[in-house]
């Protein structure tokens, strides 16, 4: 026991050396070009807004965040440099393996976890799929019926009875509902009046704050001891991705089995969809709903957090808005929605400002 403990503290102390001489020197003090890492976690509580200042007050919009054992980065927001990265060379740009052995656990071979032809494969079925008259009726049912039995009479309620509702919580529950709907065919009852929390929620929500906060530690091989230990919030992650799988798998055999009696546009759903085309890869099957229900769940609840703010915050463009809404149909459908051309520009505005997916990181395959 006592090797043991004197074997531990042999290799802690090097690295306990090392994480106070990088907080404690003077040597990286941040000026307008290069930042530390220090200064990143002192303001990891509002990360996105300090970034955008201090990325902003740089004279190329371009910043350098020096972190220990030269895993430095660079951050822009040059639209020219932005243009180049994700337009002209994109294929040169890869996510790189940092972000995906950060994201594996969760989200494994999903389409926000891969490059080359797996992500054009995924990329090109997901942009047909999503093209289809069929999905797009299924759609427009279940966020009508989320909406209309759902979110309006629960805010009708609140505002009869003057309570205070916290619409952040009250929109991702909103999309979590339509997301598990529209992926795979299942209502988690998320936005209910009793605002419970299935454990399948639950357990997503745990499972993406903790694959964030892998981002800031000071060296990924600190959450990657964790994880071999099984301690702390690697051990709650491991939890969590087991019952989002455990679910997930139940849901891809239940889909399987309604698929042997009928047509997969009658169940309307993307999993049912994918299941049609002779997937028989059950790990990329869940994959690739996971990815869908992350893209769903927390862009589309941020923007519409933001989008709200901003109306009540410019009441002139909530009169233009409602006035365009009272000028179509009770019950709109596809085509008459996308023709409300006030709303649509107030939704990018709001987008610019406040975007849903403020990073977007990437790495340098080859030299120019």
């Amino acid at each position: 026991m006592l090797e043991a403990s004197l074997l531990l503290f042999c290799f802690l102390l090097p690295l306990l050396l090392i994480v106070f001489k990088v907080f404690s020197s003077d040597a990286h003090k941040s000026n307008p070009f290069t930042v530390n890492f220090r200064s990143i976690y002192a303001n990891r509580h509002h990360i996105i807004q300090w970034i955008s200042e201090v990325v902003n007050n740089s004279p190329t919009l371009t910043i350098i965040i020096t972190r220990p054992f030269s895993q430095n980065r660079v951050m822009t927001a040059n639209p020219a440099v932005v243009h180049h990265i994700l337009q002209t060379n994109f294929s040169t740009y890869p996510k790189g393996e940092m972000i995906r052995t950060t994201l594996s656990d969760l989200l494994g071979e999903g389409i926000f976890n891969v490059d080359g032809d797996s992500w054009k494969f995924q990329r090109q079925i997901s942009s047909h799929e999503f093209s289809t008259k069929s999905l797009r009726h299924f759609v427009e049912d279940v966020v009508d019926f989320e909406l209309n039995q759902r979110l309006i009479p629960m805010l009708t309620t609140a505002a009869a009875n003057h309570t205070v509702l916290d619409l952040q919580d009250i929109l991702q529950r909103f999309t979590f509902d339509n997301i598990c709907k529209i992926a795979f065919g299942y209502d988690p009852g998320y936005l209910t009046s009793s605002l419970a929390k299935p454990e399948f929620a639950v357990a997503f929500e745990d499972a993406v704050r903790i694959i964030i906060q892998r981002f800031l530690v000071l060296t990924p091989i600190l959450w990657k001891i964790k994880r071999f230990l099984n301690v702390g919030s690697e051990k709650r992650l491991s939890e969590a991705v087991s019952e989002i799988q455990r679910f997930a798998r139940e849901i891809l055999n239940e889909r399987k089995r309604e698929l042997a009696h009928k047509s997969p546009v009658d169940s309307g759903d993307l999993l049912s969809r994918f299941i049609s085309y002779g997937y028989s890869d059950e790990k990329l099957l869940m994959d690739i709903v996971i990815s869908f229900i992350l893209a769903g769940r927390d862009t589309t609840s941020a923007a519409l957090t933001w989008f709200l703010w901003l109306l009540f915050k410019n009441p002139a463009i909530e009169s233009e808005i409602v006035r365009e809404i009272k000028e179509i149909s009770d019950s709109p459908g596809y085509d008459e929605v996308k023709d409300m051309v006030y709303t649509h520009a107030s939704l990018c505005e709001s987008m610019r400002l406040y975007p849903p997916v403020p990073l977007n990181s990437k790495v340098l395959d080859r030299i120019f």
